[in-house]
């Protein structure tokens, strides 16, 4: 089995490339679901997230009402990564797991781990391959903007709290430039999907 982590930066096509990855028949384990999965109640990191950051963060259903709990860490350099070293690390926990299920039953798979914090939390170690979708800055916005109907300034923000492209592209194994169609983007995954199969 191979473990290949893939990451971006907004509107990358990170997403985009998964799907087709997942097309082609590689497994999927996505980051931002495990994220959700980190907060549900009798987890270690919902407990700590209440314990840091009070009952109030408690909806009536039981749940981490995630609304509450981004205003207490929106702008709150501090508070966030508080709140991150409690659920990064439940994240990894996740995937690891669902990584070993793979194992257990598909021995000869590929795995992709979709992830967008992947170099923040420092997950890069858990596959053999790190692959990043790169966009051009003004590309990215574009699809941004048409996408979540997002103003440029507000599209801009987001984009200027990353890392950059430059930084991903110099972690990273293989490059994936979807600046542009998604054909040419497709070439590529096509590509270096058939070298992960030929491995044997």
């Amino acid at each position: 089995m191979r473990v290949i982590c893939l990451t971006g930066g907004l509107a990358s096509g990170k997403s985009t490339a998964t799907k087709f990855l997942e097309q082609q028949g590689a497994q999927v384990i996505d980051a931002d679901r495990l994220g959700h999965r980190a907060y549900d109640p009798g987890t270690q990191a919902y407990r700590q997230v209440i314990e840091t950051f009070g009952e109030e963060v408690v909806g009536d259903d039981n749940q981490i009402d995630r609304k509450v709990l981004g205003s207490k860490v929106f702008a709150q350099p501090a508070a966030l990564k508080q709140l991150t070293d409690i659920v990064w690390p439940e994240i990894r926990r996740l995937a690891v797991m669902e990584i070993a299920g793979f194992e257990a039953l598909y021995p000869e798979a590929i795995v992709i781990l979709e992830a967008a914090v992947l170099f923040e939390a420092g997950w890069e170690d858990i596959g053999e391959e790190v692959w990043v979708v790169v966009a051009d800055r003004e590309v990215a916005i574009d699809r941004a903007m048409s996408r979540d109907g997002a103003s440029r300034a507000a599209v801009e923000q987001r984009l200027n709290a990353q890392l950059s492209n430059e930084e991903r592209m110099s972690r990273a194994d293989l490059v994936i430039d979807n600046s542009g169609s998604a054909e040419q983007m497709q070439r590529q995954l096509a590509d270096n999907w058939a070298r992960l199969n030929d491995k044997g």
